[in-house]
């Protein structure tokens, strides 16, 4: 899918327009400056991310679990177009295959730069991974803060919502809870890390 520059400006004036703010010095290269943005924001609309994993296999000398932790984030909510932002952990159980952790982070940026959900995105990687790499599992935890709970509605700015998405081998069983472990492992790291700047 390709975004329609013009349009998508063309569509922002109108918005404007709507709200009463047309004509508004302040905002007059707003619409310029939105539909920018979103050849950036939507640029994984319509990828297929399985190509990319497979031309980038590499031929696997165990089958030990591989975990790509706190990969960050940003997207945007299919629901009332607000972002929302975190964390990502990707796990997989290789067959054959592995990939390069580049790749992992490139898969993650594929299915984050769309309009999405946040439970959707953990499903459409660990999909990917078990069709692009013919792994044995996979697994992703998607931690986020979503704009649309914070800046509106609830407005709990404090909350953040977890989902996990699994496949294969790492549905279930001593594998899964191996994965918790270390992702728990990098997230007491992070919030040390985190501690330390704030006292700086």
């Amino acid at each position: 899918m390709t975004v329609d520059r013009e349009r998508t400006r063309a569509a922002i004036v109108e918005l404007l327009d709507a709200w009463g703010l047309a004509g508004d010095p302040r905002l007059e290269r707003t619409a310029d400056r939105v539909a920018d943005a979103s050849l950036e924001l939507l640029a994984g609309e319509g990828v297929d991310p399985v190509p990319a994993l497979r031309e980038g296999r590499i031929p696997a000398a165990d089958d030990d679990l591989v975990l790509v932790r706190n990969i960050r984030f940003s997207s945007v909510c299919e629901h009332h177009l607000l972002p929302f932002d975190g964390w990502i952990h990707v796990a997989y159980l290789p067959g054959d295959w592995i990939t390069g952790f580049g790749r992992i982070h490139d898969l993650v940026a594929t299915c984050t730069a769309r309009l999405a959900l946040q439970e959707r995105i953990g499903e459409q990687l660990v999909d990917a991974l078990i069709t692009g790499l013919d792994a044995r599992g996979a697994l992703a935890v998607v931690e986020a803060r979503q704009d649309c709970v914070a800046a509106r509605g609830p407005k709990q700015r404090d909350s953040d919502s977890v989902s996990v998405a699994a496949r294969g081998t790492l549905v279930a069983g001593e594998a899964r809870a191996e994965v918790f472990r270390l992702i728990a492992l990098g997230g007491a790291e992070h919030s040390a890390d985190e501690q330390r700047e704030e006292m700086l």
